[in-house]
């Protein structure tokens, strides 16, 4: 039977249609950024959760009709807290769990997300029929949940990468949203008291609820430092999220180690080998080489070996994320590893996307250093694809040298040749090689010219760690279980150099 109410409550049920869809979908984003930070290979992780997320609606707004009319309000209620107690706590769930535990990670990453969106799936259609008892006109009734439902969705959507994942970070996002959907409980329960079952046991579950939560966002630093303990084992000295990456720097008795989004960059134990490795072969072989530029690169290590060398006059540092050259810069304990490289007066630090940045910039360089993050994802692939290296030929002199630190030839191979295709593509000579790095292993780096015939160095001017003319002879050279292996350059369309990543390492990775 319909029942007039006062208008005021149905503005408030269309209200709180807003704030639910915020709520949901932030979940959906926090679980697919969860899982592709932790998991790689993004445009996975989102579909498939995506996917689960809609099925998981669809089933709960099927259920939603074995709802009584009398009960609508009431299990809305009981669903906002349900939805605030899961989702707020999704995120701090997951990352414990991978830190800790990881096998069961994906198992209870779908649990969770269908759980959450299947309750979500029955938000709407209470609503809906809640406004319907109130005496609103079907026409109405649709356009303005539907309206409120995606402004909703609208609005997580922008905030979520701008603002909530950069500065709040993951874990105390979700906590926020578990928040604001017991928070649309408690309103309900105000507002709709005269209507409502058991009024005081609904309102005491739901400040119960509110309390875990708001201890949760409070202590949210602590677990996240927990949980990145139990991942990276090291005492964490150093950790930011960014609009890009989080990055974390451990210590270990006089071993420095340096983690993006997961994934060790650098242990300042052996750290020399890769960059005397990454460095020297071009500039050796380079002695008029004035002008430098160096792609990625941000913790300036690359940077400290090219300022050893007083022919270079001048290196460009193009890296993204302006936090990792700024932790590089002040801090002395990271500044001391590159020998205080950035302060150096021949150097300029831009922050910018590379591709952007080699667009709209006309200068040329004798010898180009590209250290990028592995191709873990589309977004870093692309930095390895036909175009890019196109661009980098561009501002390469005719004679000059590039090289690229290309993932192992021994741990992933299709995508190590896959990087050598892609240099060839461009019509770039290429002479790949290889250095064992304890922290790393056996790990690549290709170098490229447009015309100058390369021959690796025999000996060298500067004093090395690790590098001589025994050495250098033997990088060039790749036993019987690293031969080259005939792969199809990279190309932005189909990304393969990402897939050939995430395959190479899923074969080793227990």
């Amino acid at each position: 039977m319909r029942t007039k109410k006062s208008p005021m409550n149905k503005k408030i049920l269309i209200l709180s249609v807003f704030v639910v869809a915020s709520c949901g979908l932030a979940y959906e984003l926090i679980a697919g950024a969860m899982s592709s930070y932790l998991l790689g290979d993004s445009i996975l992780q989102f579909s498939t959760i995506i996917g689960c997320y809609l099925f998981a609606m669809g089933v709960g707004a099927h259920f939603s009709k074995y709802v009584r009319d009398d009960d609508v309000l009431s299990r809305f209620v009981d669903i906002e807290l349900a939805v605030g107690l899961i989702g707020g706590l999704s995120a701090a769930i997951l990352f414990m769990t991978f830190s800790w535990m990881a096998a069961p990670f994906r198992t209870l990453l779908y649990v969770m997300v269908f759980l959450i969106g299947a309750l979500v799936g029955m938000e709407v259609p209470l609503v809906m029929r809640a406004l319907n008892s109130r005496q609103t006109e079907f026409s109405e009734l649709v356009s303005r949940v539907l309206t409120f439902d995606y402004l909703g969705a609208l609005a997580v959507s922008l905030l979520f990468p701008l603002v909530l994942s950069p500065y709040l970070g993951l874990v105390r996002t979700g906590f926020l949203f578990g928040m604001l959907n017991v928070g649309v409980g408690l309103w309900t329960i105000w507002v709709f008291r005269a209507e409502l079952k058991n009024l005081t046991g609904r309102f005491l579950r739901a400040c119960a609820v509110m309390l875990v939560l708001v201890a949760g966002f409070a202590m949210s630093d602590r677990m996240v430092a927990w949980g990145e303990h139990g991942l990276f084992g090291d005492q964490i000295v150093y950790s930011t999220t960014t609009p890009y990456q989080r990055l974390v720097i451990t210590r270990w008795k006089d071993d420095t180690r340096l983690y993006i989004n997961g994934n060790l960059q650098f242990s300042s134990r052996d750290e020399y080998r890769y960059h005397e490795a990454l460095v020297h072969p071009v500039l050796e072989a380079l002695p008029w080489a004035r002008r430098v530029l160096v792609l990625g690169g941000g913790d300036g290590l690359a940077l400290r070996e090219i300022l050893r060398y007083p022919h270079v006059e001048h290196v460009t540092v193009v890296d993204l994320d302006p936090a990792m050259t700024a932790a590089f810069t002040t801090r002395p304990e990271l500044a001391k590893l590159n020998n205080n490289s950035f302060s150096d007066k021949r150097v300029t630090v831009v922050n910018a996307d590379a591709a952007v940045w080699l667009r709209n910039n006309g200068d040329m360089f004798d010898a180009a250093i590209v250290d990028f993050p592995d191709p873990s994802s589309f977004a870093l692939g692309k930095l390895y694809s036909v175009p890019f290296y196109d661009l980098v030929k561009k501002h390469l002199a005719a004679k000059g040298l590039m090289v690229v630190q290309s993932t192992s030839p021994f741990f992933a191979p299709h995508a190590y040749w896959t990087i050598n295709s892609t240099l060839r593509e461009v019509g770039m000579r290429t002479w790949p090689y290889h250095a064992y790095v304890p922290s790393f292993g056996e790990w690549g780096f290709i170098l490229a010219s447009p015309q100058l015939d390369y021959k690796p160095p025999t000996n060298y001017r500067l004093p090395m760690r690790y590098l001589n003319a025994d050495t250098t002879r033997e990088m060039f050279i790749f036993p019987p279980d690293m031969q080259p292996l005939p792969m199809a350059p990279n190309r932005l369309n189909t990304q393969s150099l990402v897939h050939e990543f995430e395959q190479d390492w899923n074969r080793v990775i227990r």
